[in-house]
């Protein structure tokens, strides 16, 4: 039973789910934290306008009890001279927190330390001392000095006898008496706040509803998607099924990712029905060629259990060399069909492999080989392998050959180690010289089957030589006859180990 969310469609639809949630609450935080501090510079500069406005009328000379100041629920004033003493502060203002000063100014404002405008003056326009007091009209009139430096900050303010929160700017103003006074000048924040709480539950009403059509559209999506899945998926299914391998799956249009799966599913079916075809040929060709060994074995027996004096033991031997023969070439095929490689590749001298191998056929060999070595390749692998690839190329030319086999080691440019074999026999027609590298391929089938060849040893040959990382061809020689060509990659040795031979 599928458990929850075991799915691609379902993991996907709350993948994607999950991750638009967490961006939008990230998102929706950032926004609002951006609207509360962007409202909260609005407010704190409307306070400092406010603020700068009240002290430029104190910059100016107007008294604190002259004061024009705004309205206290909109912009509650306080006007503060030194020691925390109240001079002026909006109507109704009774209650501030954020300032400083708690407390509102008394009924009646006390009178500024500079005296009214008629003390020290008399009527007739003279100072106290006789001094006249008239000014020329063209002095500017006397003006203090209005701060650039200005604080922000928090508080509450209690007008008419309700309270409110508000941002509070405070600014610094000297009159022309010299008398420094604070004023702190405030601006409502409750409707930036309901602004923000508007904006907050907007769109945290609106988060589920948007989270739901993102899963929705993520689940229609998906399987659409997955739909040339499902189809090859069911072929796959089909195909297990009925064990026929020539069937393909669906390869979508859609030109993606899913139709590249579609094509690469298709190859691997194609090249695991060549190798079911090739293993059924192996296997029928291998009973064909173990029949008649085995057969001719057993009408030997037969004959000698009838009448032991026609007992042929060479006979018997040979079939049973044969038998051996082909049977460890079997195996040797099953295993490179397996993809058994050399389990520690070995440093191979050519030059004295191709003097041992001649050495070992001298005196059995019906066709005498000759050969050239020019130069001493030491190539990386197997030398069991190699000797047999050197070995199964020897027999098959000294098969076909006249009288005269040759074997030459070069080393070419690049660091390839060349091997040609040569014979002077018929040479293979150009049409044929790709079938003979297959299993089980004779040119002249009663001519190699009377020698005991059972046409494995090139296809063993090119097989091992393919392993290696070289490659085995053949071709003709301008007087007639094959011609094997071994290809491999010479190893560095430190020390020196090419050269001649």
């Amino acid at each position: 039973m599928r458990r929850p969310f075991a799915s691609v469609r379902a993991r996907t639809t709350l993948t994607a789910t999950v991750v638009v949630a967490a961006a939008l609450v990230v998102t929706g935080l950032a926004v609002v934290l951006i609207l509360r501090a962007g409202l909260d510079r609005q407010t704190d500069l409307r306070s400092e306008v406010t603020a700068r406005e009240v002290a430029a009328q104190l910059s100016t000379g107007v008294p604190a009890a002259r004061l024009d100041l705004p309205d206290g629920e909109e912009h509650p004033v306080q006007v503060v001279a030194s020691g925390g003493r109240v001079v002026a502060a909006s109507e109704k203002l009774t209650a501030v927190s954020g300032t400083g000063v708690p407390a509102a100014p008394p009924a009646t404002a006390a009178p500024s330390p500079a005296g009214d405008a008629d003390d020290g003056a008399d009527s007739d326009g003279t100072d106290n001392d006789g001094t006249d007091n008239d000014r020329d009209d063209d002095s500017p009139p006397p003006r203090g000095e209005v701060s650039d430096d200005v604080r922000h900050g928090a508080g509450s303010a209690t007008v008419d006898g309700e309270s409110a929160g508000y941002r509070f700017a405070s600014v610094e103003v000297t009159t022309p008496a010299g008398e420094t006074l604070t004023v702190h000048a405030g601006t409502d924040v409750e409707s930036a706040r309901a602004a923000v709480g508007t904006v907050t539950r907007a769109m945290l009403a609106g988060l589920p509803l948007l989270l739901l059509v993102v899963a929705g559209v993520t689940w229609l999506v998906t399987r659409r998607a997955l739909r040339p899945v499902a189809a090859i998926r069911g072929e796959l299914a089909a195909i297990t099924a009925s064990s026929d391998l020539a069937r393909r799956v669906p390869v979508p249009a859609s030109h993606d990712e899913v139709a590249d799966l579609a094509v690469t599913t298709n190859e691997t079916l194609t090249a695991l029905e060549r190798s079911v075809e090739r293993q059924r040929g192996f296997v029928a060709d291998a009973s064909h060629e173990l029949r008649s060994p085995i057969a001719a074995l057993r009408t030997e027996l037969e004959v000698a259990a009838a009448h032991p004096e026609l007992l042929d033991l060479d006979g018997l031997t040979g079939e049973v060399v044969r038998l051996q023969h082909l049977a460890a070439d079997l195996l040797l095929l099953a295993r490179l069909d397996a993809g058994e490689r050399p389990a520690r590749p070995k440093p191979v001298a050519l030059a004295d492999l191709v003097r041992e191998e001649v050495a070992r056929r001298a005196a059995t060999d019906r066709i005498p080989v000759t050969f050239d070595l020019r130069a001493a390749p030491v190539v990386e692998g197997s030398p069991e392998r190699l000797a047999r690839v050197l070995g199964n190329l020897l027999d098959n030319a000294q098969r076909h050959a006249s009288c005269e086999v040759n074997v030459t080691l070069r080393e070419e440019d690049g660091g390839w180690a060349v091997m040609d074999i040569t014979d002077d026999g018929p040479g293979v027609p150009e049409a044929d010289r790709e079938r003979i590298f297959e299993r089980f391929v004779r040119l002249d089938d009663a001519r190699s089957r009377d020698d005991g060849g059972a046409g494995l040893g090139l296809a063993i040959a090119r097989d091992l030589v393919r392993i290696l990382g070289g490659t085995l061809t053949v071709g003709a020689v301008p007087r007639g006859g094959a011609h094997f060509r071994i290809r491999l990659a010479v190893r560095d040795v430190p020390g020196g180990s090419r050269g001649r031979a």
